[in-house]
């Protein structure tokens, strides 16, 4: 079994590896004004947080990283239900409204993950199942679309 603190500093790795591609392809989106400094924000907290462990910087990244994926989310729902795009649970990616949400919920996830993993009282388990946990949603999330649209 890999320590905790391995687990943690790959899964951190991966995670900045895939938010910083991710705010690389918002530089062509109309609205990437909003979606870039997400991204980018909760790429560098994932990035430094695994090899820096100055909570002061990083915690107010995470937490202003938060608070814009959680507006982010919010706005995005709200844009879908207005305009009945997308349900709230409707997992097809082809819909642009669907990916904004999924990507601004990959973001909540990670930053709260990263704030409760700064906060002294938590013990390695629960780090560790937690960033465990985002990553299984992370991986399953494209099988369950396939099986959707090849059942439709």
């Amino acid at each position: 079994m890999a320590k905790p603190r391995n687990l943690f500093t790959c899964c951190s790795l991966l995670m900045a590896i895939m938010f910083g591609f991710s705010s690389s392809v918002q530089l062509n989106d109309p609205d990437w004004y909003f979606w870039f400094p997400l991204y980018a924000c909760a790429c560098i907290v994932n990035l430094l947080n695994w090899r820096i462990s100055a909570k002061g910087y990083i915690k107010h990244v995470a937490k202003v990283a938060l608070c814009l994926g959680v507006l982010l989310f919010i706005k995005v729902v709200v844009e879908g239900y207005v305009r009945k795009i997308a349900g709230l649970w409707l997992l097809d990616l082809a819909e642009r409204v669907v990916r904004e949400k999924t990507g601004s919920l990959l973001v909540i996830i990670s930053m709260v993950l990263h704030l409760v993993c700064l906060s002294e009282s938590v013990d390695l388990k629960q780090r560790k199942k937690g960033k465990l946990l985002e990553e299984v949603l992370l991986h399953m999330l494209p099988s369950l679309i396939l099986t959707q649209e090849w059942q439709a």
